[in-house]
């Protein structure tokens, strides 16, 4: 079997609230790494506690790349981060340094490992025709429109997800061919990276839960509603019609956060919409990183020795 001769790169996967920070750290200190954000919140400025962004102690320990890359107002595609991630890499490997990627939003992850299939470029004719829709027969109208025209993106499409659903039917007004037909066929070159995937993964869906629950209680203590007042005072998210419609605001916690704010409950309910909110998304994280990935599953709190084994085999010269 020929030597692989490309550079090494360790993914860090798994669902909010598994503690990847907290190891992709370790493991960029003890190896001489750096990490990459795959994360579609953290890229966002301000979208900080909420977000549970590295702090400014964590970033000065290792180097992070693809944070606060984007105002709150502003789009964010995975294909926009494949390409910045990938220079990222390139740059981190070209210094002689390990390349980590650390996170838990799978489209990211699937844009840079594998490619994105290679669809028509954004039409802001259509788009704005779209938006006009939404706001007088709303997004789930057209969402069931989709299930018409493409059931297949449909049905892993959720209907409170305007920007996908926005895409999906754009892509088929513009082609004629449903989104998931284009995402089956054309893939993109995957990464010239060796890659080692590792799913951190509590055993017992328990404790992430309660995991999930003190970590936003945490937030909450940090001042996060406070931080989500700073982003609605922003001029560039006054600006904005919708900004619940904002890929930033619809980030797990901020969304029951800002219609907390508009006054929708006490303080209790937007607690436990929040929490319900970020279990659901790690229902969502741990279905797609079962769903085929070449990847190997520990739990960070008892097999800590077993994942020690597996970088010293990945990176002997740990």
């Amino acid at each position: 079997m020929p030597l692989d001769l490309r550079p090494p790169a360790i993914a860090i996967m798994g669902p909010t609230a598994s503690g990847k920070t907290a190891f992709a750290l370790e493991v960029a200190e003890r190896f001489g790494g750096e990490i990459v954000s795959v994360d579609s919140a953290l890229v966002y400025r301000g979208l900080d506690i909420g977000a549970a962004k590295p702090t400014a102690a964590e970033q000065a320990r290792v180097s992070h790349h693809l944070l606060d890359v984007r105002e709150p107002w502003q789009a964010y595609s995975a294909a926009e981060f494949a390409q910045d991630a990938r220079r990222a890499l390139d740059d981190i490997a070209a210094r002689g340094r390990l390349p980590i990627l650390a996170g838990g939003t799978g489209l990211y992850f699937q844009a840079l490992l594998e490619g994105l299939a290679a669809m028509p470029a954004a039409d802001t004719a259509v788009r704005a025709d779209l938006a006009v829709q939404a706001a007088t027969r709303g997004w789930p109208a057209l969402h069931a429109e989709l299930a018409q025209v493409d059931p297949a993106a449909a049905a892993r499409i959720h209907a409170t997800d305007p920007q996908r659903i926005q895409r999906a039917l754009e892509v088929y007004r513009l082609t004629g061919t449903p989104i998931s037909q284009w995402q089956r066929e054309s893939r993109g070159a995957r990464l010239p990276f060796r890659v080692m995937k590792l799913v951190l993964a509590p055993g017992d869906r328990a404790v992430l839960h309660d995991r999930i629950a003190r970590r936003f209680d945490l937030m909450l203590e940090q001042g996060f509603l406070d931080e989500v007042r700073r982003l609605r005072a922003l001029p560039g998210m006054q600006a904005v019609v919708a900004p619940l419609d904002l890929p930033a605001v619809r980030a797990v916690g901020y969304r029951q956060a800002w219609e907390f704010l508009d006054g929708q409950g006490d303080a209790a309910a937007f607690r436990e919409r929040a929490i319900a909110a970020t279990r659901q998304l790690a229902k969502r994280q741990l279905t797609w990183l079962r769903g085929g990935l070449d990847a190997r599953w520990f739990d960070p709190a008892t097999d800590h020795a077993a994942l020690d084994d597996a970088l010293a085999l990945f990176l002997p010269r740990s």
